[in-house]
């Protein structure tokens, strides 16, 4: 009788790992498709800024008295230099009109930098919408391999405990030796199961891929805004000015993601619509991703510096 409930106490074990494991799988099924898109799509203009820095800023050496090339460059790509030079003419006259017209042109400026900061905060917030969705499915991921192997694990003591049953209730030799044998090479080929360094495959689609224009060096979609591409792209915005911020970006991505492994990279899952990954696999998403949001909040910066010279200008006599 003892025997009866001990194998009866095994297999609730089971059945409960089982429900475990249908409701994991249910939860992933809500995290395969991207829900950070935005529910209307914009169509950006792909029309980007000229990218001949160093002419733009000699064009406007009359600018570099109250603002840095960077605030300049910024200036120029959002249509700006003619507003600030009208600002400039404007201060040499004391009346009243020449006042108001500048109150008047410094709002259109800052009109067009709000819509800027507007933007930056969106793509961060889908970069960090989407990193969210990653850690979650490569936690489901972890959790399904870690079931796995607690399922195989008890599996194999059940075997252990059958044997061991069967053992004591058979009385013919040969038969208890058969029975003894088979249960003890299942019970190591459960353990060997378990065995499985990269761990089970799930599929996860992303249609809208934040990274592939990352990855490609192209704006080849309309999931950036044009200001927000020139900034990525313009080298001008980055310390060393010798690479801009995504062939930085890039250039780490092979060297901490990939390895130094650049073929394996292009063919990497993350950068194509989806299909199966491994929870390595997600990590390295989600870093990347967390990367990205933290470079796009970093141009807030440059537009800050941008406002503080904006200000300066205007309220100098």
């Amino acid at each position: 009788m003892r025997k009866i409930y001990v194998l009866s106490f095994l297999m609730l074990l089971v059945s409960c790992v089982s429900n475990k494991t249908k409701t994991l799988q249910n939860n992933i099924l809500t995290l395969r498709d991207s829900y950070c898109k935005a529910p209307l799509q914009y169509n950006y203009t792909q029309r980007l800024p000229s990218y001949n820095s160093d002419s733009i800023i000699s064009a406007n050496s009359q600018l570099k008295d109250y603002f840095s090339d960077q605030s300049i460059l910024i200036l120029n790509a959002l249509g700006s230099v003619d507003e600030v030079e009208n600002i400039i003419d404007l201060k040499k006259n004391n009346s009243l009109e020449a006042q108001v017209k500048v109150l008047q042109l410094k709002t259109k400026i800052n009109s067009k930098i709000s819509i800027s900061l507007t933007e930056l905060d969106a793509v961060a917030a889908e970069f960090d919408c989407e990193g969210e969705r990653v850690d979650q499915m490569a936690n489901y991921v972890d959790n399904l391999n870690n079931n796995r192997n607690n399922k195989l694990i008890l599996f194999s003591i059940i075997t252990g405990a059958v044997t061991s049953v069967a053992g004591g209730i058979i009385k013919n030799d040969n038969a208890e030796n058969i029975v003894s044998i088979g249960g003890g090479l299942l019970g190591a080929g459960l353990g060997l199961a378990t065995f499985n360094p990269k761990g089970k495959k799930v599929e996860f689609i992303h249609e809208r891929n934040l990274l592939k224009d990352i990855w490609e060096q192209k704006l080849q979609s309309h999931n950036f805004p044009p200001f927000i591409w020139y900034m990525y792209t313009e080298k001008k915005f980055t310390g060393n000015r010798e690479h801009s911020i995504i062939q930085n970006m890039k250039q780490r991505w092979i060297q901490y993601q990939f390895d130094n492994d650049e073929d394996a990279a292009n063919k990497s899952v993350n950068f194509g619509t989806g299909g199966f990954y491994r929870a390595s696999d997600l990590q390295n998403r989600a870093s990347m991703l967390n990367q990205m949001q933290s470079a796009t909040r970093t141009i807030n910066q440059n537009i800050n510096y941008l406002l503080l010279d904006l200000d300066k200008m205007i309220s100098e006599s």
